[in-house]
């Protein structure tokens, strides 16, 4: 069903549908197309530019695919967790994610956890992989911010900007959250255009995924962009989310602008820290990034994963030539010993048959060597 979402300061208006189109009875929703092609986009930009990084594309898309379903899992247990009052009522309600309701934040978390696991597991180097990651998930919300305009969702208090919005929607959301939203010190006017704050966020995500395309080549060490887009992303977020009207709350106190505050700190405390050290430090070499590395330029060649491949062989195959030596060495012995034995039975052959044909003289030399032998033995007891 379309609904009527206006801009009366721009004097325009647009009949908008959540539904894109139906497959038999299931509607195949606008917001799902978003999401989806803000992961294409995404993947896209992670593929294109990970040799940049010194890192390997397939490895890559490994890490991400493990890293997306974990950041899904992250971003919905993050927001049941404040919005456990609601959800508590009905458990499989928790399951229901076509129905909304994931915080970005709980999604960078899960995915940071997955990243850490996957890369020791397909070796792939974290910090270039977190740098890598930070472009890609930051052209990721910019788009998928959109698909809140489709909802008529993630909309702030109302304005006397040109550009604020209006919906029978988003009155009707304020009408009924009229109570919390004045204790948050809101003055709600539900029929008046409130700040289009999707907008907002997904503006100041384009301008920081433009900030990172030109920052990458001079970047000073390996996890830099990573802190840059925490800290980036963290100043909006903290400033955007004071004017929104669907808030999770701990308290008094918003919990994205809470978070958003640690995460710029940790940035610039990290960044001033690190960016310090190498200044003092005056060596080119040190905490030189990753693909300036010998073994990020062989990732990018083709030739580092194969030579780890073939060390990991290598034990295997020497043992098994071992074998195979120590089995030809026992065999050749055999085989000498043989050939010994055969010798000595030969030689001995023409011995036994001389004896045969001299019997007497034999005898003689016997009975001369026992009387000697004997007059010795009386010398001795003597």
């Amino acid at each position: 069903m379309a609904e009527a979402l206006s801009f009366p300061g721009l004097g325009l208006e647009f009949e908008i549908s959540r539904v894109a189109f139906t497959v038999g009875d299931s509607p195949i929703y606008w917001y799902g197309i978003i999401v989806a092609v803000a992961f294409l986009a995404a993947a896209a930009y992670v593929l294109l530019r990970a040799k940049v990084f010194g890192l390997d594309g397939d490895r890559v898309m490994d890490v991400v695919l493990g890293g997306v379903l974990a950041g899904i899992i992250g971003a919905r247990l993050y927001y049941v967790m404040f919005r456990w009052d609601t959800y508590s009522r009905d458990i499989m309600s928790v399951f229901n994610i076509r129905e909304g309701g994931i915080a970005i934040y709980g999604g960078l978390a899960g995915g940071v956890i997955a990243a850490v696991f996957l890369c020791k597991l397909r070796r792939v180097k974290l910090l270039p992989m977190l740098d890598l990651a930070a472009g890609g998930i930051i052209l990721g919300q910019m788009i998928g911010r959109w698909g809140n305009f489709v909802n008529m969702e993630a909309f702030g208090a109302n304005t006397q900007a040109a550009w604020g919005m209006t919906s029978p929607s988003i009155a009707w959301y304020l009408r009924q959250n009229m109570r919390e939203l004045t204790a948050q010190g809101f003055q709600i006017q539900p029929d008046m255009p409130v700040h289009p704050t999707f907008f907002y966020e997904s503006m100041w995500c384009l301008l920081g995924f433009l900030f990172i395309l030109w920052f990458t080549r001079r970047r000073r060490f390996d996890g830099e962009i990573g802190l840059i887009y925490i800290g980036w992303y963290g100043i909006g977020r903290f400033l955007i989310e004071g004017l929104r009207t669907d808030s999770l709350m701990l308290g008094t106190m918003r919990v994205s602008q809470v978070v958003a505050l640690l995460c710029v700190l940790v940035s610039a405390i990290t960044l001033i820290t690190v960016l310090s050290r190498i200044k003092r430090a005056n060596d080119p070499d040190y905490l030189k990034i990753y693909v300036d590395t010998d073994e990020g330029k062989a990732v990018i060649a083709g030739e580092f994963y194969k030579k780890k491949d073939q060390t990991a062989d290598a034990p295997k195959t020497e043992d098994t030539d071992e074998t195979d030596e120590t089995e030809d060495t026992g065999e050749e012995k055999a085989i000498d010993k043989a050939e010994d034995t055969a010798i000595t039975e030969d030689t001995n052959k023409p011995e036994e048959a001389a004896a045969e044909e001299e019997p007497p003289k034999d005898v003689e030399q016997t009975g001369e060597k026992e009387s000697s032998g004997e007059e010795q033995t009386d010398g001795d007891d003597h």
